[in-house]
């Protein structure tokens, strides 16, 4: 992170702004936005900052001295002189006051952002300084996702933060409370404009809380979270992940996605890797109905589909007995996920009708599968958790009858920047892997179609 975004309170500062360039009145406009004095040092104005001049918060000096610096909290450059803003950065710099020059991230200690401003709530988004083009694109879309009310909807709720807070104590049933609200109808009635409507479900939502408060129930979300690129997430896993208290995810789970999480939510590692149970899968079962019954908002997170090859039916077996409430979501599995980000279309009406979806690591650790069910022209395999059993996979499906040159992929941390795709042939395959030293979690995918990736390929 090359920035660290703060939102600071700059009534009673002072802003020294260098330059009579349209950045520096883009600037000024947005200092005076923050009530802060602007102190602009230019020989003259342009007509928009010469609207400025009737502000008690500006004033215009034509040279700078140590007295205009002494005063400052922080300095703006935007003279359109390089030079000239170089000196005043090692300047502000030397005083150890914050620095920017427009459009020179190099030389600037603070960055502005792109503001979307719903006051109270404000939101600022940062290329941190390198690509304002880019900057500007997602505020546009922020500022179309929005309601422009949505500062409204802050007014009125901050009116019974103090009420709420007393009347719901537990903290877990207080964040519900208002997620519940301020997602549902109440927040309609801001929108549409209707305050006084507003106000009064804002009041019958917590006396039915208020009611209902020793009701504390919680619940359990199953979650796929797809093979690895959170774009492939769903809106609803999205939703959900963010909301969650508890947090128990698996090995498989990406790094960008587990930031999607709440900062504040718990979260436990239950990842399981061949030989190696972090967490045995009847202590997840038990975990997730300890905090479901605490009143928790329990997500459990998985890599592809929680529903194929993931145990989530064994999970949720557990919650249903024990009368939890729960939901799932699914996600894209590994193998539809990497074989479109490799190129590898699953069927094909000239070479594949049918696909298989294979676990290469079965209950008993062995690799005891209905081999000769697999060798037929015009289908497709898929291995998942294959990688160590590759040569018995690889000799197994020679053995049943399969041609050796049959074409075979291994797809390493597919949908993702590291993904890697080795191709070869049942007869060879397992030695390429060992020398290009593949790394779980791979996906393999065997039939006519892998030869199709030479053509199709798109992500690399």
């Amino acid at each position: 992170m090359e920035f660290l975004p703060l939102f600071f309170d700059l009534k009673e500062s002072t802003a020294l702004v260098f330059g009579a360039s349209d950045a520096a009145a883009r600037k000024v406009e947005v200092l005076l936005k923050a009530k802060c004095r602007v102190s602009l040092v230019a020989e003259t104005l342009n007509k928009s900052l010469n609207e400025h001049l009737d502000s008690p918060l500006f004033k215009h000096y034509s040279n700078v001295d140590d007295g205009l610096w002494a005063a400052a909290h922080i300095v703006v450059a935007a003279t359109d002189d390089a030079s000239v803003d170089e000196r005043i950065s090692d300047t502000a710099k030397a005083k150890k006051l914050p620095v920017n020059v427009v459009n020179r991230a190099d030389l600037s200690n603070f960055v502005f952002p792109s503001i979307i401003d719903r006051s109270p709530i404000i939101a600022a988004v940062s290329s941190s300084g390198e690509l304002p083009v880019l900057t500007r694109l997602l505020r546009n879309r922020l500022e179309a996702t929005i309601p422009h009310a949505f500062g409204r909807l802050a007014i009125i709720a901050r009116k019974y933060r103090t009420e709420v807070k007393q009347q719901i104590t537990a903290i877990n049933t207080r964040r519900n409370f208002w997620e519940s609200v301020l997602e549902g109808r109440f927040a309609d009635l801001v929108f549409s404009g209707q305050e006084e409507a507003a106000e009064n479900e804002l009041r019958e939502k917590l006396d039915q809380q208020l009611s209902n408060k020793n009701q504390v129930e919680g619940e359990v979300y199953l979650v796929g979270a797809g093979p690895g690129d959170p774009d492939l997430l769903t809106f609803k896993a999205l939703r959900l992940i963010r909301q969650a208290d508890v947090v128990l995810y698996d090995r498989l789970v990406s790094e960008p996605i587990l930031a999607l999480v709440r900062q504040d939510a718990e979260k436990i590692n239950v990842g399981k890797e061949r030989a190696n149970h972090l967490v045995p899968q009847e202590s997840i079962n038990s975990l997730l109905v300890k905090y479901a019954k605490e009143g928790k908002r329990v997500l459990r997170l998985k890599g592809g589909d929680p529903f194929i090859f993931g145990r989530g039916g064994e999970e949720i077996e557990t919650l249903a007995e024990e009368g939890v409430t729960f939901q799932v979501v699914p996600g894209i599995t590994a193998a539809s996920g990497c074989a479109a980000y490799s190129g590898i279309p699953l069927t094909h009406r000239d070479y594949s009708q049918s696909v298989r979806f294979i676990t290469g690591h079965l209950k008993n650790n062995t690799c005891d599968l209905p081999w000769e069910e697999f060798v037929h022209e015009n289908q497709t395999l898929v291995f998942y958790m294959g990688l160590t059993g590759l040569p018995t996979i690889c000799q197994s499906l020679t053995d049943h009858g399969m041609d050796t040159d049959k074409p075979i992929a291994l797809i390493s941390k597919g949908t993702t920047r590291d993904q890697k795709v080795l191709v070869g042939t049942l007869s060879n395959i397992s030695e390429m892997a060992v020398q290009a030293k593949v790394n779980a979690p791979t996906l393999i995918i065997i039939g006519d179609v892998v030869n199709l990736r030479e053509k199709l390929q798109w992500f690399s």
